[in-house]
């Protein structure tokens, strides 16, 4: 049956779906949020540090989710058939590939200060992350199940709990955070490693939370009923869709870790102003990824039932809403840099104006790529629908690691510009990526699924 819903209807079903999922990144997001401030306002040092292991671990923790993000419209597929069965089965096998490979990585964050100091980082900075990465290197698994046992639920549309149960971890975080990096209540001054205890329990309640509701809640058998069985039909479908986003996925936040070790380079200040500037980009990204993974689930869902009427249509009213909200973002840090900067750093640091001189200009820069970052994950979302993963893996490799990253170090270090320019790099990667992902949707993707609907 043609769609017949209005653009503004479909504008209204991505916000109804939309809005808990960013809520819920914004929360996920809070947890790394917690963090930098609680450490910021400990030390500089310690924030530094702090700053380049969650780094890695999110590097690595992004690299791995393909398998989970694969699940999303998969899953939305599945149910755009009424197949709760094969939806069921998407599931199991995203969690086997997904705790494979965080078994294999684990060891790389446990034993990562060695590599840290191969790039360059300061030995004390390093030594710290190094801590801190041994142990929330512990938490990698357990990240990856609740990625997977989040995207089953969103595509169920069961956000809410999603929604409620990350609100519950950030609370949670910012709890031990205040424990154990400050010493209270009792408890050891442990400073970042204090920091990491926290992340690592924070993603076993989160996981356990998760799968207690997608196993008691659903509909039909249980979600893990003869989880051991290999279903290599299934694997093989989740594999080859998901490591393309997980590459993907790898090649912009290694755009965005790249940065931070070049910005390691000018400094232990400077690093720290790139921490807390990146925090404050990164909170509104999560409003535009949650609206990313609204428009997956339901150009999934008009995939399965082939309307390319409905996923042009959805597609318009979810990048018309992430557009309007890039505008207000760039608005804000136009208008309120230092104010915004200031929460995270003690008012008596001695080192503060220099880390909020250097971070408002950081922040201009972040207002002027916003409407590039929302366009590039606006349009992953849209191609992760349709299960185009390919394509896009190679369009986001040459944007940030042939365009984005070179730029950045050449108007970072030979162009003399530091922090901004390693920054205007950024916005030159996610510009090219923006184009060209919108480019492949709107141009190969929509007239393809159209034709085959006809």
């Amino acid at each position: 049956m043609p769609d017949r819903m209005s653009h503004a209807a479909h504008a209204r079903a991505v916000l109804a779906l939309g809005m808990p999922l960013a809520g819920s990144q914004v929360a996920q997001f809070a947890i790394g949020m917690t963090d930098t401030l609680m450490l910021g306002h400990y030390g500089v040092e310690s924030l530094a540090a702090g700053t380049l292991g969650s780094t890695a671990l999110f590097v690595v923790l992004l690299a791995g989710s393909g398998f989970a993000f694969a699940v999303m419209p998969m899953v939305a597929e599945a149910l755009g058939h009424e197949d709760e069965h094969a939806a069921r089965r998407v599931t199991r096998m995203g969690l086997w590939a997904s705790v494979a490979y965080g078994l294999v990585l684990t060891p790389v964050l446990l034993f990562s200060e060695p590599w840290l100091r191969l790039l360059g980082q300061e030995p004390e900075v390093a030594a710290l992350a190094g801590a801190y990465l041994r142990i929330a290197g512990w938490g990698l698994v357990p990240g990856l199940i609740a990625f997977v046992l989040r995207s089953h639920l969103a595509a169920h549309e069961r956000t809410r709990i999603v929604l409620v149960a990350t609100l519950a971890a950030v609370a949670v975080n910012a709890l031990l955070d205040w424990m154990l990096v400050f010493g209270r209540w009792g408890m050891p001054e442990l400073g970042v490693r204090g920091a990491a205890w926290a992340s690592v329990s924070v993603q076993l309640v989160l996981m356990a939370v998760l799968v207690t509701h997608a196993v008691r809640a659903l509909p039909g058998p249980p979600l893990l009923d003869r989880i051991w069985r290999l279903d290599r039909e299934v694997l093989g479908r989740v594999v080859r869709v998901g490591w393309p986003i997980g590459l993907t996925n790898l090649a912009e936040v290694s755009l965005f870790a790249g940065s931070a070790v070049m910005m390691g380079w000018l400094g232990a200040l400077a690093l720290a102003a790139h921490g807390i500037a990146l925090q404050l980009a990164g909170l509104a990204f999560m409003i535009h990824l949650g609206l990313s993974q609204a428009a997956t689930i339901r150009a999934g869902a008009a995939y399965g039932r082939q309307d390319p009427t409905a996923l042009a249509r959805g597609g318009r009213a979810a990048i018309g809403l992430s557009t309007a909200f890039a505008v207000a973002t760039a608005a804000v840090f136009v208008a309120f840099p230092r104010p915004l900067l200031g929460l995270f750093v003690g008012a008596d640091d001695p080192d503060r104006a220099a880390i909020l001189a250097t971070g408002a200009s950081l922040l201009l820069v972040a207002a002027a790529f916003q409407i590039a970052d929302a366009a590039q994950v606006m349009a992953l979302g849209l191609l992760r629908g349709v299960q185009d993963t390919g394509v896009p893996m190679w369009i986001a490799a040459f944007s940030y690691w042939a365009v984005g990253i070179p730029l950045a170090y050449g108007l970072g270090f030979s162009a003399g510009l530091g922090g901004v320019g390693i920054w205007l790099g950024l916005v030159g990667g996610l510009a090219v990526a923006a184009a060209l992902l919108m480019r492949r949707f709107w141009g190969a993707v929509l007239p393809r699924a159209a034709a085959s609907a006809a």
